[in-house]
């Protein structure tokens, strides 16, 4: 990496870090770099002590995993965020909820945004705005874990409910200290009984001090319905408070006409990505690193390049 480019990096870490009134300190932990490290890139100095006198060269891997957090491009960048109707409705949603402390449960398609949403409005937040993905084999324990790493300054007690109580007091801090926590679960169709339950006791705890979303597709709301048909426990409760914060999102616009606006694509190549892509996340699969081969290769962007990368055969 250019000495140019490092210096690039660190004034737009200078700038982050005032913008968002975060320490040196957090921005460390969060970006996950020494933090003697941060200190002596910030110094303008790009090698580092290493013992008896001798200096060595502080990793490239460290200034890329600060512009990755700070979302600083280092590359040419091939997908534009696009106004869709569902981006509206989710920023819409969780900047009311953070506003307010509310919990809300955003339901939409695979493939509509709301992880790339997600993502987007924790860099706007970083302060106060946690993300918590949610794995299909976590158990209550994996969840509170996750809840931990995300929220920070919070050490894992003997018990979940000695530690859930240590995540309210941490979010609470928060709220006192002027910020307006939010906790964003990602992909929450995967919460299990016991994690929903947990679900209405953060709300108890923290409704007006914290906001909770939940992301994720139709099979959270059917699932949390059954469960609440089959009268299991704590899903009832859960039900009634969550029940007026259901926000569905809009049907996806499979013409992606938005999305071709950002760009110039023959008739042929927006017909194919219209025939195959399902969502915006597949279009983007297909775009992306196809766009990327025709700036390698010095190639127009064609249907015939797109089948050629994706290994499709010519019908």
């Amino acid at each position: 990496m250019e000495n140019s480019t490092k210096q690039q990096i660190m004034a737009a870490v200078e700038q982050f870090l005032t913008t968002h009134g975060m320490t040196a300190t957090d921005l460390a932990k969060r970006a996950g770099v020494n933090n003697t490290y941060l200190s002596t890139m910030r110094q303008g100095q790009t090698q580092i002590g290493a013992g008896q006198g001798n200096m060595v060269d502080i990793a490239d891997r460290y200034y890329e995993m600060l512009a990755k957090y700070i979302d600083f491009k280092l590359t040419k960048t091939y997908w534009q965020t696009v106004p869709t109707t569902q981006f509206k409705q989710i920023i819409s949603t969780l900047e009311d909820a953070r506003e307010y402390g509310a919990t809300n449960v955003v339901i939409g398609e695979t493939g509509s945004g709301k992880t790339f949403v997600s993502k987007i409005f924790q860099r706007k937040y970083p302060m106060d705005c946690f993300v918590v993905k949610v794995g299909s084999s976590d158990n209550l324990g994996d969840l509170i874990e996750k809840i931990c790493e995300a929220v920070g300054s919070v050490t894992i007690e003997k018990t979940k409910s000695k530690t859930l109580r240590a995540i309210v007091k941490r979010l609470q801090l928060l709220k006192m200290d002027g910020f307006k926590p939010t906790v964003i679960f990602d992909e929450a169709e995967y919460m299990k009984q016991p994690a929903l339950c947990n679900l209405k006791e953060l709300y108890d705890a923290l409704n007006g001090t914290c906001s909770l979303v939940l992301m994720g597709t139709e099979q959270l709301s059917r699932n949390i319905e059954k469960m609440r048909r089959k009268n299991r426990d704590g899903i009832p409760q859960l039900y009634r408070r969550i029940k007026f914060g259901y926000r569905p999102l809009n049907s996806i616009d499979r013409t992606y006409k938005l999305f071709f606006a950002t760009g110039v694509y023959s008739a042929e190549v927006m017909r194919f990505l219209r025939e195959n892509c399902e969502n915006y996340g597949e279009l983007h699969d297909v775009l992306v690193p196809a766009l990327r081969e025709a700036d390698r290769s010095g190639q127009e962007l064609t249907v015939e390049l797109i089948r050629t990368m994706l290994n499709m055969p010519n019908i």
